[in-house]
């Protein structure tokens, strides 16, 4: 069941999706319709699960699901999984791969292997003033507080010495 992602509690569970690439306007339109679909017909043993999503920066993709209506199961989360590698494969993009780092540059959003990152770091390339994307929340209200926040609020900070 799709429903408003501000709509849903702040205890909602999240997963965040960043993208090696923004995406162009026409895959945000198709990737829309497709999430549309998605989460319209997910559903865990059968029942409806309540969620909706945002797209940020043309690149970060998240879902966010209400558990207190009905919880995930292994079944549900492995749907929404190969939901989103199937979208790999037909945007030719990296979505999944949890080592690699987005921060902000001015207004733009830069994204590195991690092992670039460390070195820009040491370089001083990055401060703990940078804007990064802790794309490890797991409710919506710790993505409202946490997610776009300073290295030095996350765990990026243990880079930063």
């Amino acid at each position: 069941m799709l429903v408003d992602f501000n709509t849903l509690p702040v205890e909602s569970r999240v997963w965040v999706y960043q993208a090696n690439r923004s995406f162009t306007e026409k895959e945000l339109e198709e990737i829309q319709l497709r999430l549309d679909t998605f989460i319209e017909n997910w559903t865990a043993h059968g029942s409806d699960l309540q969620a909706g999503y945002l797209i940020k920066y043309k690149r970060f993709i998240v879902i966010a699901l209400n558990q207190s209506l009905n919880q995930a199961t292994g079944c549900s989360i492995d749907a929404s999984v190969n939901f989103i590698q199937q979208l790999e494969k037909d945007y030719h993009v990296d979505l999944l791969d949890k080592m690699n780092v987005s921060y902000k540059q001015g207004e733009f959003v830069a994204y590195k292997p991690l092992t670039d990152f460390r070195k820009m770091a040491k370089e001083k390339a990055v401060s703990k003033n940078t804007i990064v994307f802790n794309n490890l929340v797991t409710n919506i209200s710790e993505f409202n507080e946490n997610w776009e926040v300073p290295a030095s609020e996350s765990w990026h900070n243990r880079f930063l010495n």
